[in-house]
């Protein structure tokens, strides 16, 4: 995965052969029961999966955390009948996405404005989606839309749909700053048809579903920061062993010592708190406050150590030459996707209030 990093970066390109590859040998139904042909691990398996290939490009991990975010819905939420179809094609072949945010709708789910209307025997969406981790690339979409538009976020209910659905069209790919190697588009629902079982859940459970989908993914997103801050720190301690002034190694610096202890200390903290999130998980146990506040520090800190890393490296740091840049502008992202980080303060102030 690491070698293929700085070209996706340079090119935007999705690793479309590295992702068969990968899901030929089943790192896409890791945390799949093995009844559907997943991998049969727990959480916490699957997010110290995340923190490992983080390390090697953020990218990667983001496209395996967007569908793993998608599938769990599926995993908790769904039918028996379409979790041996769906969660098969998910574990073998196919990558899912998840579909809540629209260009009117972004830290404000509630606010979405893609309708779902019953007509006969069938559903019919319409509507834009945007910021579609996967999209374009999924085989199955995990769309939310509202089946009663006057009720707010109990007016939402969510839907299982195939990417040839006639009538759901790829939008605009998104030239985004970081994470280039990981495709995020628009999506376009222009009166899709969908057979009554494809709604997924309850009606009227797509707020709640896209919720308890959203603090595994914090999760996951915290594994990632670990994993930018590991590797931010490695090149900086190279680094500093390596160059040479003031009469010997940087590292011998108190100022250099200070930022790669504060590294060091980022990356503890951020792995302690994604493996008590993921363990609650695992267990059975709320754990939405846990993955909200692992998810506000690791991707905080993985910022500030991708900072301090590029500082270390001086000029060498501002260089494309050098990975640091790159992993700091695909931290940035975590502050931002799957809940930004003052929305989720917001969250945690709550929950603690009400305690």
């Amino acid at each position: 995965i690491a070698p293929l990093d700085a070209e996706m970066d340079e090119t935007g390109q999705f690793p479309q052969a590295l992702i068969d590859k990968m899901q030929k040998h089943g790192f896409f139904g890791i945390i799949f029961p093995e009844q559907y042909q997943g991998g049969g691990a727990d959480p916490l398996a699957g997010a110290l999966t995340i923190y490992e290939i983080a390390k090697a490009s953020a990218s990667v991990a983001l496209t395996l955390d967007g569908h793993w975010l998608a599938a769990d819905a599926i995993l908790y939420h769904g039918a028996e009948e379409q979790k041996e179809k769906y969660l098969r094609r998910a574990a073998a072949d196919a990558l899912v996405a998840f579909c809540l945010t629209e260009p009117c709708a972004g830290s404000d789910a509630a606010g979405i404005r893609s309708t779902a209307r019953f007509e006969g025997d069938q559903w019919v969406l319409n509507g834009t989606k945007a910021w579609v981790t996967n999209g374009g690339v999924a085989g199955i979409y995990v769309i939310l839309a509202k089946t009663a538009p006057d009720k707010g976020a109990k007016g939402i209910s969510a839907f299982i749909v195939e990417a040839d659905a006639p009538g759901l069209t790829v939008g605009k790919k998104e030239n985004k700053m970081g994470m280039r190697g990981s495709q995020t588009t628009e999506l376009a629902l222009n009166n899709v048809r969908l057979p009554a079982e494809a709604l997924l859940g309850r009606e009227g459970e797509g707020f709640k579903i896209a919720m308890k989908a959203l603090d595994s993914g914090r999760i996951s997103i915290t594994a990632m920061a670990a994993g930018i801050i590991e590797a931010a720190m490695t090149t900086a301690k190279r680094y500093a062993r390596e160059r040479q002034a003031f009469g010997g190694p940087i590292a011998n610096l108190q100022a250099i010592q200070f930022m790669i202890a504060d590294m060091a200390v980022s990356l503890e903290v951020a792995k302690l708190m994604f493996f008590n999130a993921a363990a609650l998980k695992g267990a059975g146990r709320p754990h939405t406050k846990e993955a909200a506040m692992a998810k506000i520090y690791g991707s905080g800190r993985a910022v500030k150590s991708c900072l301090d890393a590029i500082q270390i490296l001086g000029g060498n740091g501002y260089s494309r030459d050098n990975p640091v840049e790159r992993l700091l502008r695909d931290a940035k992202l975590l502050e931002i996707g799957e809940g930004a980080t003052q929305v989720l303060k917001m969250l945690v102030g709550r929950m603690e209030l009400a305690e």
